[in-house]
């Protein structure tokens, strides 16, 4: 694909995208934005990967107003310490913490991991959010392509490494809970399984709508498995839907004019963008629910590719090869 052509599909997304909630965007302008009411999450823990500003630090300072002990995942240490104390002073909750981790490094992920269990505490929300969009063809510290690398791979490992914690956390009818954030894009990607890491022909766009369609397939395949083996967790897609943030740097100029010139009224503010992941996250009416693609805080249909099971198994299969997890699908589901 060449640079034009990408540049014309990125900006045919986010038309798309702006035109389903423009409407809805006005009218909350117009009458004001007033925030969800949710029930206290006292005594639980959460982990935001990318809660250092945009989306992640909106979702993180809710998830800490409604007394949730919260871990922010982040890769910049000066940021997060930041967060931290704006978090604290916002919301009066002094357990918010920063814990490193680089997603872009199995290794740094797994470091993460094990500090994390070390703090002998429990793990009752997993929010998926931290993410690069359309950056300049590069790869991660293990040689995967970026998007795919950090979007998705680096998510699925932690996950992966964190399930027994989660297990652990959940109990019955008060389930852990993991919530991955995906983007409408999603709707417009391809999985590629001879070609994950965009190596042949790379288009920006094509491996950010790759991953986030990526993780859609792991999302409905992981609460498959979570089923299969009877565990008090759940997995869900929050899509945050069109959001004014730092991400859009790197896409084409067009569409940061248009960002800048009518942002305030096509695209939702952090706050706004990151009530789905919160809802997701707390709800009660999702209890014990999962597989489902949550966007407005509404049960939606993804791409219906997402629904094929055997793509869903031959992803999972390759993910676990890329990161060194054991695939338990067999072994689940023929228990």
């Amino acid at each position: 694909m060449s640079p034009l052509s990408a540049a014309l599909a990125a900006l045919r997304v986010y038309a798309v995208g702006a035109a389903v909630v423009v409407a809805q965007l006005l009218r909350r302008r117009l009458r004001g934005f007033a925030e969800p009411v949710f029930p206290l999450q006292l005594e639980r823990v959460a982990i935001v990967t990318g809660g250092t500003d945009g989306i992640g630090y909106s979702t993180a300072k809710h998830l800490a107003k409604l007394g949730m002990h919260v871990i922010i995942g982040g890769n910049n240490q000066g940021k997060a310490e930041e967060a931290v104390r704006k978090i604290k002073e916002e919301t009066l909750n002094d357990k918010v913490e920063f814990l490193y981790c680089d997603l872009a490094s199995m290794r740094s992920i797994q470091q993460f991991v094990q500090r994390f269990k070390m703090k002998k505490i429990p793990l009752h929300v997993l929010v998926n959010n931290a993410g690069v969009m359309m950056v300049p063809q590069r790869t991660t510290e293990d040689g995967f392509e970026e998007h795919f690398g950090v979007n998705y791979l680096g998510h699925f490992l932690l996950t992966n490494l964190l399930l027994d914690t989660l297990r652990e956390s959940g109990a019955p009818g008060r389930s852990a809970r993991v919530v991955t954030v995906s983007s409408a894009t999603h709707y417009v990607g391809e999985l590629k399984l001879d070609d994950l890491q965009s190596s042949k022909s790379y288009s920006a766009h094509a491996a950010y709508a790759q991953s986030k369609l990526a993780l859609v397939f792991f999302t409905y395949h992981l609460q498959a498995l979570l089923e299969a083996t009877g565990s008090p967790v759940t997995a869900n897609v929050a899509d945050p839907g069109v959001v004014d943030t730092d991400l859009y740097r790197h896409v084409f100029w067009g569409t940061r004019l248009i960002k800048k010139l009518f942002g305030w009224c096509l695209f939702k503010t952090p706050d706004e963008g990151a009530w789905t992941s919160v809802y997701t996250a707390v709800t009660p009416a999702l209890e014990g629910r999962g597989g489902r693609y949550l966007y407005n805080e509404k049960e939606t249909k993804s791409l219906a590719v997402t629904y094929d099971l055997e793509l869903q198994r031959q992803l999972w299969a390759r993910s676990c090869r890329m990161t060194g997890i054991a695939d338990v699908t067999q072994e689940a589901f023929r228990g």
